[in-house]
């Protein structure tokens, strides 16, 4: 079975190995297709703080159950299903309070311990989601980068009466915009890079912004009557953005941070003071796969457009290479396993 693993920073392994078969509470997936994360790429070069190596990775995956361990009730085989990566002890503070996402004891797949970059992958039978056998496994793969942006969303309270400004258009702030404009609010998108930009017009932005030739600030200081975007989505982890939202975000504004950087930034503990701020993190998903899975379903989410190259499995080195050396062509590349 072909595998894709991280052996340690900079070394990708592509081979085949056994699986071993699905224990106590645990499916077997046959995999179909599966997305190239950043999080994966952050492996690969040895900046993903919380991965153990060696490691299959993989996190946006999606195929057909192949077989059941003991005591495995809710699904059967021949279902079809995608991975929710988020595995919690449903005990601790965070859990309690529903937010499994951030548990103090939590496991991610493809991150602590082995993920869907293989042929067959076995996963608890409580991350399996089941999905219609309507719905492609390309498409459904992709419900995992979107039920993080739906986190932030809701994190953030994103209604119809918002102006979201996202910072960054590339998968995350393509995905977030996406939902954004489902829930109904007026979107901006700032990025550097003009194709990107145009891209992001075709999913919806209202307005976009070429942060290298523009100034964001004057772009949308008009917004809500001259107050700003209530909403701020930082997907770039960049500390000066944070800065510049904490300016630009109207009073009783939200801010919200996808993208992180262990570097400090300079925020004004005045402004977020004086205009009442809410800054908040936002890390992997609480439980909305099953959420964005009907959005998928009903067509309410229509992100096919998002899936910019597919490769063949055993091409994963070549599939790796363009999302690092031409970022700017790609969008979301997956990798086909069957």
């Amino acid at each position: 079975m072909v595998t894709i693993s991280v052996r340690e920073p900079y070394s990708l392994v592509v081979d085949d190995r056994d699986v071993p078969p699905p224990g106590p509470g645990e499916i077997a997936v046959r995999v179909h297709r599966a997305g190239i994360c950043g999080s994966d790429m952050h492996i690969l070069h040895g900046s993903n703080p919380f991965v153990v190596y060696p490691r299959v990775i993989g996190h946006e995956f999606a195929g057909v159950v192949e077989a059941l361990g003991a005591g495995v009730s809710s699904l059967a085989v021949g279902d079809h299903v995608v991975a929710d990566p988020v595995i919690s002890c449903g005990t601790c503070y965070p859990c309690r309070i529903g937010r499994s996402n951030v548990c103090a004891r939590l496991q991610v797949i493809g991150v602590h311990r082995d993920g869907g970059f293989r042929s067959v992958a076995v996963v608890p039978e409580a991350s399996a989601v089941k999905v219609s056998k309507a719905l492609g496994h390309d498409v459904a793969a992709l419900a995992e980068p979107l039920a993080v942006a739906a986190n932030v969303l809701w994190r953030t309270g994103c209604t119809r009466d918002d102006v979201v400004l996202i910072y960054g258009a590339g998968t995350v702030g393509i995905t977030v915009l996406q939902v954004a404009k489902m829930h109904g609010a007026r979107c901006i998108i700032a990025d550097i890079d003009g194709d990107r930009l145009e891209r992001a017009k075709s999913f919806g932005a209202d307005v976009v912004i070429n942060s290298r030739q523009q100034s964001v600030a004057a772009i949308v200081a008009p917004e809500l009557d001259g107050l700003g975007p209530s909403i701020v989505i930082d997907g770039a982890g960049i500390p000066s953005l944070l800065e510049e939202a904490c300016r630009v975000v109207a009073p009783a504004g939200r801010i919200g941070l996808l993208g992180f950087s262990p570097a400090p930034c300079n925020i004004s503990q005045q402004e977020i003071v004086r205009k009442e701020l809410t800054l908040v993190g936002s890390r992997l998903n609480r439980r909305f796969i099953p959420e964005v899975i009907g959005w998928l379903e009903s067509g309410a989410l229509k992100p096919e457009a998002m899936i910019t190259q597919s490769f063949d499995a055993r091409e994963a080195r070549a599939a790796f290479d363009l999302v690092e050396q031409h970022p700017e062509q790609t969008l979301k590349v997956q990798l086909v396993f069957a």
